[in-house]
């Protein structure tokens, strides 16, 4: 499968998934996800029982509440099994608020598609991505091993790329938040966007 580029659409895909909610496992698809019109957020992170990556799904999931209420769907993804999953939830006490889905790429397929997986060790780089309710990758974030996500900056995210689906005219400035001017580029604007955002 070809790796996925910002503004195509994304394949359909199935992942099995550990859910701490219920305490069981299930699968999950993208499509079903899709078609009851919500984005998705792709939580990529290298593996259960490391350091930085409990931290980062603690951050996220003191967010989830929030993005849920935005129609958003939250898929944290590493390439351990549903049961190191299972485990891990179960141990690591940083992650006892986390209640989002935690996918199983034990083949690495999904973080091939995506562009995060690392051949060398067999396991995803640190990778946000961003899918609209049309199925179209709107936004990617790939880091390193050794540098940790902020959650708060996906939700900014989130509610940039949520007001621009209905004001495809617009565009939103750095650091915009949600009621704050945005930009409407015309010949106009060129030159002018400082006081166009007075």
């Amino acid at each position: 499968m070809q790796e996925v580029k910002i503004g195509q659409k994304v394949p359909g895909f199935e992942l099995e998934v550990y859910e701490p909610q219920k305490g069981n496992f299930s699968k999950i698809s993208l499509k079903d996800i899709l078609q009851k019109g919500k984005w998705v957020v792709l939580f990529f992170y290298p593996a259960d029982f490391t350091f930085v990556c409990p931290t980062e799904l603690a951050d996220l999931a003191n967010y989830y509440r929030k993005l849920q209420s935005m129609g958003v769907e939250i898929i944290s993804v590493s390439t351990d099994t549903k049961y190191t999953h299972l485990a891990w939830h179960r141990t690591e006490k940083l992650l006892e608020k986390v209640s989002f889905p935690m996918g199983a790429d034990t083949t690495g397929k999904i973080s091939r598609l995506f562009g995060v997986y690392d051949e060398d060790t067999g396991l995803a780089l640190r990778g946000t991505f961003i899918i609209n309710p049309e199925g179209i990758l709107v936004s990617s974030e790939i880091n390193f091993y050794n540098v940790g996500r902020n959650a708060e900056e996906l939700v900014r995210k989130m509610e940039a790329n949520i007001y621009l689906m209905t004001h495809p005219d617009e565009a939103c400035p750095a650091r915009w938040r949600g009621g704050e001017k945005t930009l409407k580029p015309s010949e106009e604007l060129i030159g002018k966007v400082h006081e166009a955002l007075r």
